[in-house]
């Protein structure tokens, strides 16, 4: 293909481009259209219900987005009246705040959808909270704030319809790119030069796992949610069939069938660790063009330099054999090494070859989340009715903040005072840690847009320029808001002082006013979090770790069944591996949100990122057991596989090293130092009780540093 036909598809296949169109479109009805009628200041209700709406929307077929869009023009339109019908009555007006912030924030126990659009409504709320005396008639603002949020949804309505399956398309191609990365950290572990213990590399590819962890669940419910409603149509098949494949890559890639640090030593002076990570880097560049492929809607061609790649590394490891044929175990290890990379080789070879996969399996294969009856509804919000939940927790926070922003908007009589409430709800969260982030963010980013604001006043005083530059700095606002918080945040503020100017208010006054309520917002806040129902992580470690041992165990359960009854890649199997993985991403997620955090002990959190290595090499090499549950062993090494593997996980459950320990040990080195180096029928048994000794050498310092962290917390 022509480079510049190439270019060409590349942007129009582009889910930014799809996105701007979108935000364009909106964004100049919502300035235009009354600009065209003469009716200028209706472009602040209107750009405002356009990014209410920009905020709440969430990626489905078609039917859900018409549900979606129902649901939420109702909660929108409840929560803007109830503010105009209450404003002039202070007292009802704090208990309708109170009750509605602490409703909207629970109904985020019934699914994403859910808490989403209660967000939305919240906003909602305030932006009529600050356009409340714009219009003679209170009512109209209103009126308009739906409208522009059903302008916005109409625009995305058309959109999917245009294009139903362009968004999980990018999520699949962006799994296939993550995928790609990880490869490429993979890679970086077969360094010969290597003198500090891998531990960069190590950091590196746990972060690249935790990534690839999150592109997966996202792909998953893209292509869950496509599947209800398209489910006969073969490119969707054909998509699952490549979500499953990359799954399958990713268990073989993760695989560890040796000490990454002895090798390094090993193979200081030979060259057959660089074949290993160029062959890594090759298949990493293959995922890159897969993923490119699936975003332009084009065949996938696998390179056949590949079979050379390999054939050279097969001649190495073979030279290698002859010249220390005493050295089994490693020359064991290199060989399913190169087995392993080969089967990478042969899943991406053969992706686009039909899969044919049953509606059973698409059926078993995936989780429906949406909620089915009233008794779901029920459930949910009941379990979440507790001070245990951190849902619940935030939802009483978060109306005590609304409450007090309210009051000193009402006592000092601060003029755009609501700004401060904008503020509070936009800045805290959850937990400190992202609050913290978030709040020092939307003050750079606030005093940022303010800079650049009062100078563009002036530069462009005129309205066409003015609803021009509203329209840009809204684009960049929602192109920005996921990836650049401060630059999201300065690019609303622009948004708002062009907005204000419309109607003929100072810019000066408007920015001093925008900064005072930021302050106060972001100290509200940070008070909050830091000292109302403070949702410490450090507290939850224990109770993750035990889910993390309970996944691994499961894990490891489900590995050992299919090794008596035969491989398959069944609903529980997928659920078991994902759920080991989602636990130690969780794990990642929460020390590094333990470092933020104020009174944490520095030691705590060195041993909790210990524990994080020596997990994730637990789940290396698990997924090893996993990657080669096809092969035959024999009885003997079937019933050793079944003692040892119990062990582990009664070991991981009880969390306790007992006698039994170093008498299981050394009946699997027994077994290892007993198969002949010449027997082949038994090179499977080698591999298999080979991963079952590497785990139980890192188990002593596994359970002793769960341990060590659970006295801490008591």
């Amino acid at each position: 293909m022509h480079p510049f036909i190439l270019a060409l598809r590349k942007v129009f296949y582009s889910s930014n481009l799809l996105f701007s169109i979108r935000m364009l479109i909106s964004l100049a009805g919502s300035t235009l259209v009354p600009w065209y009628f003469g009716q200028v200041s209706f472009v602040i209700p209107l750009t405002l219900g356009v990014v209410a709406a920009g905020l709440t929307e969430i990626d489905t077929r078609l039917l859900s987005r018409c549900i979606n869009l129902v649901i939420t023009l109702i909660c929108f339109a409840i929560a803007t009246f109830s503010v105009e019908l209450l404003f002039d009555y202070p007292f009802m007006f704090i208990m309708g705040l109170v009750s509605s912030t602490f409703i909207f924030i629970m109904l985020g126990s019934l699914g994403q959808r859910y808490g989403v659009i209660a967000f939305g409504s919240l906003l909602i709320a305030a932006y009529t909270m600050l356009g409340h005396n714009l219009y003679t008639d209170n009512y109209m603002f209103s009126y308009f704030l739906l409208f522009g949020a059903l302008w916005y949804n109409v625009v995305s309505l058309i959109e999917s319809i245009i294009q139903p399956t362009r968004t999980t398309q990018q999520t699949l191609s962006n799994c296939f790119m993550t995928l790609a990365q990880y490869l490429d950290a993979k890679a970086a572990m077969f360094d010969p030069d290597e003198t500090n213990a891998f531990k960069k590399q190590t950091v590196k590819l746990t972060k690249s796992n935790n990534q690839l962890i999150n592109a997966f669940n996202q792909t998953k419910r893209s292509l869950f949610d496509r599947l209800k409603s398209y489910r006969g149509q073969s490119y969707i098949r054909k998509m699952l069939s490549y979500y499953f494949v990359a799954q399958d890559i990713h268990e073989r890639a993760n695989s560890a069938h040796g000490d990454y640090q002895a090798l390094s030593l090993q193979f200081k002076h030979s060259d057959i660790l660089f074949r290993f990570a160029r062959i890594l880097n090759l298949q990493a560049k293959a995922c890159t063009k897969l993923a490119l492929a699936i975003k332009l809607n084009q065949t996938y061609q696998h390179d056949p330099l590949f079979n050379r790649y390999f054939l050279y590394l097969e001649e190495a490891i073979l030279v290698f054999q002859n010249n220390n044929k005493a050295d089994t175990l490693l020359i064991k290890s290199l060989q399913n090494l190169h087995q392993n990379l080969q089967s990478i080789d042969l899943l991406l070879a053969n992706i686009d070859k039909e899969q044919h996969l049953s509606k059973e399996q698409e059926n078993n294969r995936l989780i429906d989340e949406e909620l089915t009856s009233f008794s779901d509804i029920f459930i949910k919000i009941k379990r979440n009715l507790t001070v245990q939940s951190a849902l619940f927790r935030h939802a009483i926070r978060m109306s005590i903040v609304l409450f007090v922003g309210y009051m000193l908007i009402h006592f000092s009589e601060l003029s755009h005072g609501y700004w401060i409430i904008l503020t509070s709800l936009f800045v805290c969260q959850p937990n400190y840690s992202t609050t913290k982030y978030r709040l020092k963010l939307r003050i750079l980013g606030t005093i940022l847009g303010i800079i650049i604001g009062i100078p563009l006043t002036y530069l462009f005083p005129s309205i066409e320029e003015q609803l021009v530059l509203i329209i840009i700095t809204g684009w960049l606002f929602f192109l920005f808001k996921n990836s650049q918080y401060a630059y999201a945040t300065a690019f609303i503020t622009l948004l708002v002082f062009f907005s204000f100017s419309l109607i003929g208010e100072s810019s000066i006054e408007v920015a001093i006013l925008r900064i005072i309520a930021t302050l106060i917002g972001c100290f509200i806040a940070w008070f909050a979090v830091s000292f109302i129902w403070p949702d410490w992580k450090f507290r939850n470690l224990p109770k993750l770790v035990d889910r993390v041992c309970h996944d691994d165990s499961h894990y490891l359960a489900l590995i050992g069944r299919q090794y008596l009854t035969g491989k398959t890649n069944d609903l529980m199997y997928r659920l078991a591996r994902r759920a080991a993985h989602d636990s130690n991403a969780d794990l990642s997620s929460l020390i590094s949100l333990m470092t933020k955090e104020p009174h944490v002990d520095q030691s705590v959190i060195e041993q909790g990122f210990r524990l994080l290595t020596l997990n994730h090499t637990l789940i290396s090499y698990l997924s090893t057991l996993g990657a080669n549950r096809g092969i035959t062993i024999t009885n003997f090494a079937l019933e050793l596989f079944d003692d040892v593997s119990v062990y582990i996980i009664n070991l991981l459950n009880d969390k306790k090293i007992n006698d039994n320990y170093k008498k299981i040990q050394q009946s699997v080195i027994n077994y290892i130092e007993k198969i002949p180096d010449s027997d082949n029928h038994k090179s499977n048994d080698l591999l298999i009780i080979q991963q079952l000794a590497l785990i139980l050498d890192i188990l002593p310092e596994l359970v002793n540093l769960i341990t060590t962290l659970e006295i801490k917390k008591n």
